[in-house]
């Protein structure tokens, strides 16, 4: 699946190398899809090699290959439905819980089960990386106050403020376990926090 930026560029670059058999500069697909910066088609690129849809050859200037595959636009269809996006989610310190209910993002409806509800948050932070959670990802929560013993889970603290951690029971005791080492577990009462949905999947975008 690609975003609309991604397939565009996927799209000039099959026509143009098709026509030239050399693959275009960077001012020119920039130009092409309609970018501000050269930074931005390097982030289209990588993402387009790292989904196997192009190969860059080493050791030659203008070089790639089209690998031709089937493409599935990210965007609006019966194949994916809206969700609420709730301002921002820390996996690195707890942050005041934001919410935003003006705002939406289309996700895949694999990502969602029937009468189940779904919401997204805005990660920031660097403590679930080896989770591959990074950064600016959207963490889709499947709504409910329930949630299995290991399992990552959005947690909202008694000081309000919200997080996404794995979480572990331990009789009256929670502990909240981040996916870096260069974070600390953070050990509560079963009281002071709320769980508010478990992780159902991460959206990330590239552009």
């Amino acid at each position: 699946m690609l975003t609309k930026k991604q397939k565009e560029l996927y799209d000039y670059l099959k026509n143009y190398i098709s026509s030239n058999q050399i693959s275009p500069s960077f001012e020119e697909m920039k130009s092409a899809v309609n970018l501000k910066s050269k930074s931005g088609i390097h982030r289209l690129i990588t993402s387009l090699e790292e989904r196997g849809f192009i190969k860059r050859l080493k050791h030659k200037a203008r070089a790639m290959e089209i690998i031709n595959k089937d493409i599935k636009e990210n965007s609006a269809s019966t194949d994916s439905i809206n969700i609420p996006l709730f301002g921002a989610i820390a996996a690195g310190e707890a942050i005041e819980a934001i919410e935003n209910h003006n705002e939406f993002v289309s996700i895949p409806s694999s990502m969602t089960s029937p009468n189940a509800k779904y919401f997204g948050l805005k990660v920031k932070g660097l403590s679930m990386i080896d989770e591959g959670i990074f950064d600016g990802d959207i963490a889709v929560i499947r709504k409910t106050n329930n949630v299995e013993n290991g399992k990552i889970a959005a947690v909202l603290t008694q000081d309000n403020e919200v997080t996404l951690k794995t979480i572990k029971f331990n009789k009256d005791k929670v502990t909240l376990i981040p996916a870096n080492q260069s974070y600390q577990s953070k050990e509560y009462k079963v009281g002071e926090i709320q769980v508010q949905g478990t992780l159902s999947g991460i959206i990330r975008k590239y552009i």
